[in-house]
C-alpha cells in the first residue's frame, strides 16, 4: 500500500514528541490506553519508542467512541441517548479483552491510564460510568480500583488567565477519583485540531453501534495510503535513537522525575542505540 506514496511531511512531529513525553511522565507509571482514534499518532510514536522496554508501561488501543444521537430531555434540553443493554455488554467485552475487567483492575500491579484529546471530558466520564457500573455489579472493591485508574486529557493550548476553562473542574465524575488521578497535558492548538478533527484515520469510527463490527482494513485510496505512510514514519521515528532521545528530553523538568520509575524510563530511552 505504500507504493507510489511520497515522503510524509511530519510538520507536527516536534509538538507530538513534546506532548507524548509529558503524557508518559504524568501517567503515574500506568499502562497507556489510547481511547478512540484521535491520538493514533501518539500511540504510534510511543509504541515505537517503548517497543523494547518490556519492564516499562505498555501501550494499547481502546476502540471506543461514545458519539451517538441525542434525545430530548424535557421541553428544550438534549443529551446523548443512554447506552443500550447490549452496548453495555459489548463495552464490557472489549474492556475485558484488554485486561480491564473489574477483577483484573483490582489486582493490577500498575495503573490503567486512559489517554484522549479532551474538550469537556464527556468520553472519559462515560468510560468511567461503564466501568463503575460493572464494578458495582461484580461487587469488586471500588476503593481499591479507583486508585488504579488514571485519566490524562490532552487539551488544546490556550493563553492562561484566571478565567481559563478547566474541564476537570466542571466534570462531576472526577470527584469519584483521587485528585491526582485526572491530569492534563496541553498541545499546540493547530496540532490538536489536526489530530482530533482532520487527520485521515486508518480505522473505522468506533461509535457504539460499531463496537463489535467486523474488522475491515484501511481504504486503498491515495489519501489513506498517504496516511499509512505517515503512521509508518512516526513509528520509525519512535524506534530510532534520535526519536527516543528526543522523547527523553521532552520529559525534562517534569515533577515525576523525582520517582525511580520515570528516571528508569528516561535512562533506557537515552541509551537507545548504544552498544550492549
Amino acid at each position: 500500500m505504500l507504493a507510489d506514496t511520497v515522503r510524509p511531511d511530519l510538520w507536527f512531529l516536534d509538538d507530538l514528541v513534546g506532548c507524548a513525553g509529558k503524557v508518559l511522565a504524568r501517567s503515574d507509571d500506568g499502562d497507556l490506553f489510547f481511547v478512540g482514534r484521535s491520538l493514533d499518532s501518539m500511540f504510534d510514536l510511543l509504541s515505537g519508542a517503548l517497543a523494547d522496554d518490556v519492564s516499562g508501561p505498555q501501550t494499547f488501543r481502546l476502540p471506543f467512541s461514545f458519539q451517538r444521537p441525542a434525545v430530548r430531555v424535557g421541553s428544550w434540553r438534549w443529551r446523548r441517548r443512554p447506552l443500550t443493554g447490549g452496548e453495555q455488554l459489548t463495552a464490557r467485552r472489549v474492556l475485558g479483552e484488554l485486561g480491564l475487567a473489574p477483577s483484573l483492575l483490582a489486582r493490577r500491579d500498575r495503573p490503567a491510564t486512559f489517554v484522549d484529546v479532551v474538550d469537556a471530558g464527556s468520553t472519559f466520564g462515560e468510560l468511567l460510568g461503564v466501568l463503575a457500573a460493572w464494578i458495582e455489579q461484580e461487587r469488586e472493591t471500588w476503593p481499591v480500583i479507583r486508585r488504579k485508574l488514571r485519566f490524562v486529557g490532552v487539551t488544546s493550548r490556550r493563553k492562561t488567565s484566571p478565567n481559563t476553562f478547566r474541564w476537570q473542574q466542571h466534570a462531576d465524575w472526577t470527584d469519584r477519583l483521587p485528585a491526582r488521578s485526572v491530569v492534563n497535558v496541553s498541545l499546540d492548538s493547530t496540532v490538536w485540531s489536526y489530530l482530533g478533527n482532520t487527520q485521515t484515520k486508518l480505522t473505522r469510527s468506533y461509535r457504539p453501534e460499531r463496537w463489535l463490527a467486523e474488522a475491515d482494513g484501511p481504504d486503498r485510496d491515495e489519501k489513506t495510503r498517504q496516511a499509512l505512510a505517515e503512521a509508518v514514519a512516526i513509528v520509525a521515528h519512535g524506534r530510532s535513537t534520535a526519536g527516543r532521545r528526543a522523547l527523553a528530553r521532552s520529559i525534562d523538568g517534569e515533577p515525576a522525575l523525582s520517582q525511580a520509575w520515570l528516571r528508569s524510563i528516561v535512562t533506557r530511552l537515552n541509551r537507545a542505540g548504544e552498544p550492549s
